[in-house]
């Protein structure tokens, strides 16, 4: 039987082809990205699609609604379960309105936040000039330092990890005291590290500021309890969008543990900001979260951290400057300028042309254009759907080596040939799986 998008309209068709067989034949490093099941496919492109949803479980404005109620009240109880949270918002169309979201719950329009520098690991929605949340808020940066910048750095160049990057919590309570912020905002795009959520609620409360976290890279970590969840200490709201780590559809969700926050946050979503929720993509959220309550979901996320540990360590063995030093999480931000004095963009370029997809990347007060920063971002949770080890990652990490050190040197086309071999070696050798439980 002939396919009906083929029929209805072929270059969407191609495009959909050409873009499975890339898929299938690279390897995905982007740390944002990840594959999905076909039981979430098949909910994303379910009868759910044609049905419009507007308002909330028993309070919809549009009749025939007994299912859809059904679809987001499982997604709701699910992602309490896996969170730990009382109160869910599973509407959210994707992590930017999720965070506008929660700002207006907590906030005044001109109200301050306080949260990490764009350039130093922070999201576009935590304060870039550009954003519409930056024009309705007032935003005040706070950045990381390397160990050996802070006030323990002696005996960090003593024990050799003074290239280690972290929030110098001292300083983040000095501009607290200082400014007065109503929220204090922790969360991360590419930082290789952990965030202590404790001294971060800490340092509010002394101020009287809120706390909201952007899970949205760890969300899985969270969920599988690898890694230590903001709402266990005592943090007012938290946002994640459901892709990612957490290895579900495209959108967002918003947790609490306050009904008052949890009733602003169900205001401020529908109908502040969203009208009709997409319902087959909740059908799709309640599918991944299933998925992510099953046992081998820790297996899986304990497999990502192993495998940038092990991608990290043998970057940074062949001579790669990684920001930080390495990673204790799912990215590695590797500066390729340092390293071989190649822009992030180029970097980014040649490595596709072989099949590896990765995204350029900023590095800490990077003095290059944001377009063409100085390095890339890397990540596991994609390699690690597909079953790759940490000798699988290691090769990974070898082969990126091998590809810019000889964009660096100029060496002749075969070189591309048998780089572009490795990659697709690995990747028939992990095939994308069609199920996870």
């Amino acid at each position: 039987m002939t396919d009906p998008i083929l029929e209805t309209n072929p270059i969407i068709f191609a495009a959909i082809e050409a873009e499975k067989k890339r898929q299938s034949e690279g390897l995905e490093l982007i740390p944002s990205e990840n594959y999905v099941s076909q039981a979430v496919l098949s909910a994303l492109g379910s009868a759910f699609t044609n049905k419009y949803s507007e308002g909330y479980p028993g309070k919809r404005y549009y009749g025939g609604q007994e299912f859809t109620d059904v679809i987001e009240r499982d997604a709701q109880d699910k992602a309490k379960k896996l969170f730990n949270a009382k109160f869910v918002n599973v509407q959210p169309l994707s992590g930017a309105p999720a965070n506008l979201a929660a700002y207006f719950a907590l906030l005044k329009p001109g109200d301050k936040i306080l949260g990490m520098d764009l350039s130093h690991s922070g999201h576009l929605t935590h304060g870039h000039p550009m954003t519409f949340s930056a024009q309705l808020f007032t935003f005040v940066p706070y950045k990381t330092k390397t160990l050996k910048e802070m006030k323990n750095g002696e005996l960090a160049e003593k024990e050799g990890n003074g290239d280690v990057r972290a929030i110098d919590y001292d300083e983040l309570e000095e501009i607290a005291v200082r400014e007065q912020p109503k929220l204090i905002l922790a969360g991360f795009s590419s930082y290789p590290g952990s965030i202590a959520w404790n001294l971060i609620k800490t340092i509010a409360d002394k101020v009287g500021a809120k706390t909201m976290a952007d899970v949205s890279h760890i969300a899985g970590l969270i969920a599988a309890g690898v890694t230590s969840n903001p709402l266990d200490y005592g943090f007012d709201i938290m946002t994640t969008t459901t892709h990612k780590t957490l290895r579900g559809p495209r959108g967002a969700i918003i947790l609490t543990n306050d009904e008052d926050i949890a009733k602003a946050v169900d205001k401020a979503v529908f109908p502040g900001l969203q009208g009709g929720p997409h319902m087959n993509v909740i059908a799709a959220k309640a599918v991944a979260f299933a998925e992510a309550l099953h046992p081998n979901f820790m297996d899986y996320q304990q497999d990502v951290l192993a495998n940038a540990a092990a991608m990290a360590k043998r970057l940074k063995n062949r001579g790669a400057v990684l920001v930080s030093g390495g990673t204790t999480n799912h990215l590695i931000v590797l500066d390729t300028w340092k390293t071989w004095g190649i822009p992030g963009k180029e970097a980014e370029v040649a490595l596709d042309d072989i099949g590896i997809t990765v995204n350029k990347n900023v590095v800490p007060d990077d003095e290059r254009p944001p377009l063409n920063p100085s390095g890339i971002r890397l990540g596991t949770p994609a390699l690690t759907t597909r079953g790759f080890t940490t000798q699988d990652c290691e090769e990974v990490g070898s082969i990126i080596y091998d590809c810019l050190k000889d964009l660096k040197e100029g060496t002749n086309k075969y070189w591309k040939h048998s780089l572009r071999k490795r990659v697709r070696d690995l990747a028939k050798k992990h095939p994308i799986p069609a199920s996870f439980v």
